[in-house]
């Protein structure tokens, strides 16, 4: 029986300057920023697309089934909060129609920004959202990218499968934890 109980980890606050960001619209979805979170010094970056409910609709603190799911296989193959900062390439989640590509590429920006203050020593984008944004190429997936360490904009990188798609589909929790044990084991070797 495991130990492993998921839990909101720590929210990085969004910097001042950003709070209140309207470049990419979704301001106007109602839902607030969210920059990150885990260890903003972490030696894993985790990308994902955007970060979900934090809150119920009481806004109540909850864990959403793609945080059980990370988190279930960071804690499989050793890693704990401390080696992992979680961010996105929206920093807001939509809650209605949007223009996808505009936005993405709008937001990008700040993750860039993020990205020049946490030196990370790997990436790990999660789904083909965050692998077609940061790859920078729309007809890349995460199929053809997986198992291996990509050097994208100057970061060591690598890509696993969107944690829904893993609850949706448990024949990739294999392939899921075979990714997540590459990037422990990438970073371990690293140090």
């Amino acid at each position: 029986m495991s130990d492993f109980c998921a839990s909101l980890w720590p929210e990085e606050p969004t910097p001042e300057n950003h709070k209140h960001c309207s470049d990419c619209g979704l301001d106007q979805h109602g839902t607030r920023m969210v920059w990150g979170e885990g260890n903003p010094a972490a030696p894993i970056l985790v990308l994902l697309d955007n970060p979900g409910a934090r809150e119920d609709r009481e806004n109540q603190p909850f864990v959403c089934g793609t945080r059980q799911t990370l988190q279930q296989a960071a804690y499989e193959v050793g890693l704990t909060t401390k080696d992992l900062y979680v961010t996105y390439i929206l920093k807001r989640r939509p809650i209605r129609a949007y223009d996808k590509e505009r936005t993405r590429e709008i937001c990008m920006n700040h993750l860039y920004q993020q990205l020049k203050t946490k030196h990370p020593k790997l990436i790990l984008c999660l789904g083909n959202i965050a692998v077609q944004s940061f790859f920078q190429n729309p007809d890349t997936d995460v199929k053809t990218l997986r198992g291996q360490i990509h050097n994208v904009q100057g970061y060591n990188t690598t890509t696993a499968y969107h944690p829904l798609a893993v609850r949706r589909r448990p024949n990739l929790w294999p392939l899921f934890l075979d990714d997540w044990k590459l990037a422990a084991e990438f970073v371990e070797k690293s140090q």
